[in-house]
Formats: C-alpha cells, sequence, structure tokens
C-alpha cells in the first residue's frame, strides 16, 4: 500500500503573506502523509481479473465477476455516456488522521482493515463534514476512477426533481406524469402522479429480480441496445396496474427512468446539464462525471453515473446539510427533509414496513431508528450513507458477485453504525 496528497489541496497562490505561506505549505506537507491509500489487491483478487489486470469488460461479458473491477470503474467509457462537467475551481476537503474504526458482526469484533479483506470493496471513504478521515482503494483502482453508481443515480434524480420544483418548472409532485409527458396520456404511468413515482408506490407492476429475463432486462436492452427507440415507447410497454397508486411500495427502476423523462420535458435540456449546473459544479466537484445516455441521447436515469469517491462524498455532504453548500442551499431543504422523512400519510412506507430492514422516502432508502440516517444504494455495493446530525458520510463501491442479496447490507451496516457511534460526537 501506498499514499500520496491528492492535488486538490488547497494552492499556496491563495495563501496571503510569507508567514501564511510557509504556514500553508506545512499544512500540505502533513497532509501528504495523510492521503488515500492504495492496494494493488483484494479479497479474492484472482476471480476478479487480477493476473489480467482487471480487464475491462464489454456488453456481453461487463457482469462477469472476471471483468466486474474494470467495468464498474470504467462504465461510462464502455457506454455512450454525457460529460457532467467539474468545477472550475475544486471546494477542498481537508484532512486528519485515520482514526481506529473497529465494529461487532455476527459475534465478532473485527477492525475496518479486516472489513476490507473480508469484502469485496473497491473504494472506501468516510468524511465528517469538511474533513475526510479515511480513504482506501483496492483492486488497483485509484482515486482518478471514476466509479458506477448503479442506482444511487435515482436519488440524484429525485433531488433534480426538488430543485425543478422550486424553479416552478414542475407546478406540483401530484400532478400526473402526463401532464408533462404527453407520450405517456393513455398509460398507467402516465396516469401516476410524479409523488408515487418517487415513492416507487405507483401500483404499476415491474419485475425486477436481476435474472436476465425479467422486466428490468427487458427495459436495459431498449435503452443500451443503441437502436434509438423512443425511451417513452419503452417505458410504456410497461402498462398493468395491480394495485391503486399510493398505497403499496414495489421497487422499480422504471420509475426513476420515467421521473428522467419529466426532467427532460420540463427543463428542455439534457438531464446532465442539468445536474452540471445546479449540482455538480455549485458543490465543487473535482472531476467531471459521466452519466450513460440511451440510443436518443435521454439520459438512463435509474442508474449508470460514473463518478469519483470524492466527488461522491461532495454530494452526500451536501445531503447531510439538508441541501446546502457553504451558506448556498442548493437543494431546498424542505424537499431533503421530505425526502429523507416518511411522510404521515405514507406509513407504508417506513423502515420494516416497506422492506423488513428499509424505508423509502424520495428514491433513497431510510435507515430505521429515531435519528434521521439514510442511504443511496445500488446493485453490487454500491452504498453512500449520511448522518446529518454528525455530518458523517460513508462512500462504498464494491463489485460483489451477485446483483442484489440482502444480506450483503449487513456488514457494511454494521461498520457504519459503528462509525457513527465512535466518530459522530
Amino acid at each position: 500500500m501506498n499514499r500520496h496528497l491528492s492535488w486538490f489541496a488547497l494552492p499556496l497562490a491563495l495563501v496571503v503573506g510569507a508567514s501564511g505561506v510557509g504556514q500553508e505549505a506545512a499544512r500540505v506537507a502533513s497532509e501528504a502523509a495523510l492521503g488515500p491509500v492504495f492496494s494493488d489487491t483484494g479479497p479474492e483478487a484472482e476471480v476478479y481479473g487480477a493476473a489480467a489486470g482487471f480487464p475491462v469488460g464489454d456488453r456481453a461479458s461487463a457482469s462477469q465477476p472476471g471483468y466486474l473491477v474494470g467495468t464498474y470503474s470504467h462504465f461510462g467509457e464502455m457506454f455512450p455516456s454525457r460529460l457532467v462537467r467539474r468545477a472550475a475551481t475544486p471546494w477542498p476537503f481537508k484532512r486528519a488522521a485515520e482514526p481506529a474504526i473497529s465494529y461487532h458482526f455476527r459475534s465478532e469484533r473485527l477492525s475496518i482493515e479486516n472489513y476490507l479483506a473480508r469484502n469485496p470493496t473497491t473504494g472506501l471513504l468516510i468524511a465528517r463534514d469538511d474533513t475526510i478521515l479515511y480513504e482506501h482503494y483496492q483492486y488497483a483502482r485509484t482515486d482518478q476512477d471514476r466509479f458506477l453508481s448503479q442506482s444511487m443515480a435515482k436519488t440524484i434524480t429525485a433531488m433534480l426533481i426538488g430543485i425543478a420544483v422550486s424553479e416552478g418548472k414542475i407546478k406540483s409532485i401530484d400532478d400526473p406524469v402526463a401532464a408533462y409527458v404527453a407520450g405517456l396520456s393513455t398509460t398507467e404511468y402516465g396516469k401516476t402522479s410524479i409523488r408515487d413515482l418517487l415513492h416507487m408506490s405507483s401500483g404499476v407492476t415491474f419485475k425486477e429480480i436481476y435474472d436476465g429475463n425479467d422486466d428490468i432486462a427487458q427495459l436495459s436492452r431498449d435503452l443500451f441496445g443503441g437502436s434509438g427507440k423512443d425511451p417513452v415507447a419503452s417505458v410504456a410497454q410497461f402498462n398493468t396496474r395491480v394495485a391503486p397508486p399510493g398505497t403499496t411500495w414495489h421497487y422499480a427502476s422504471i420509475e426513476t427512468e420515467i421521473l428522467g423523462l419529466v426532467l427532460r420535458a420540463v427543463t428542455g435540456g439534457p438531464v446532465a446539464g442539468y445536474l452540471q449546473d445546479r449540482i455538480w459544479q455549485a458543490i465543487g466537484a473535482e472531476s467531471d462525471a459521466l452519466w450513460a445516455i440511451d440510443g436518443t441521447g435521454q439520459e438512463i436515469t435509474f442508474c449508470c453515473f460514473n463518478a469519483v469517491l470524492r466527488d461522491y462524498a461532495r454530494f452526500g455532504r451536501l445531503l447531510a446539510h439538508d441541501g446546502a453548500w457553504e451558506g448556498r442551499q442548493v437543494i431546498p431543504r424542505q424537499w431533503l427533509l421530505d425526502a429523507t422523512t416518511v411522510q404521515p400519510a405514507a406509513a407504508y412506507l417506513a423502515p420494516g414496513t416497506a422492506t423488513p430492514y428499509f424505508g423509502y422516502g424520495y428514491q433513497v432508502w431510510l435507515l430505521p431508528g429515531e435519528a434521521r440516517r439514510f442511504a443511496l444504494l445500488g446493485i453490487r455495493g454500491q452504498i453512500i450513507l449520511v448522518d446529518p446530525v454528525s455530518k458523517l458520510v460513508m462512500v462504498h463501491t464494491a463489485v460483489r458477485q451477485k446483483p442484489s442479496e440482502p444480506s450483503s447490507y449487513a456488514e457494511v451496516l454494521a461498520l457504519w453504525f459503528a462509525v457513527v457511534a465512535q466518530l459522530g460526537k
């Protein structure tokens, strides 16, 4: 393992006076010893293609274990994607010495190093407000790699919906989708409110079990196939209502895809451009991001955003501050509170009710307990965990071999709650 100082440390030119420059130089030199840690290996590295240098797959091999590391750090280059430009002046994180972190899991007391040795984690970053406390990479990945979000992009999409509401582009989230996407006017999704899509409670059936033959596979073939098929037609083919809207939670990525269609309609431009202008540059992102697009140029908003770990941490920090960034309200505060809290009229979305463990807000997962804590989740172990009280954020990217396995969250959550208990003071 080795360390180096990331390039975004404060430039010396910002410091006025010779003595200030000397102090800043000392601080930069001190932080140089606190930079990210890199490892050329990881658990079961040979299974993930270590001998071949962790190769990048193609459309056919991307989900095979031997290509997952390469695919999940180069997805934005493998598939047509739209650029989300970084900020002209990156916002700098501070750094502090790595704390000792331990957690209990299945009657064992383990260290954070044990966690990395047991789990196929490509990147793990812990920050408290403006300070990075821990940043490690495995499988020869670095802090310059853009990691695939998978469904963490759903929360990004929901935050953009909130901004569009605040700007008057969307009059009300109780409006039906057809008010903004006319092509869906005769469909069940067109008759569904934006609010119910945010909550994934449309009542329209959509099968998502990741067996290659389900509805998400069909939708993905349409969108990633490069055929140029109208995404409105792609979502309109799923048109069977099995429950009244706003009564039952059911995870369905198609509902986020429709939110993306709403965003494109009301903003008149690419969703990636709206993200760039409203959030990405506002939080001082240090690197360009990439968002995969379909054959028509529409962002695939239920997944497939790609960014470096520290920029994911910046986004997590924005959420931890209830949408505010250095005194500027980037996402409306009330929207953030509504998005990350179970509403009285939607008790079916509470933790332990929506799922046996998680609850569900506006495209964001709610953790049980009295404190308001929430998570962005993506298949194979993509996670951002946020604690607004302590301003702790944990970013976790991974290459789990099974796309979706509820038990896989148990250990990372054990680590997270230990982080909050030990560092959230």
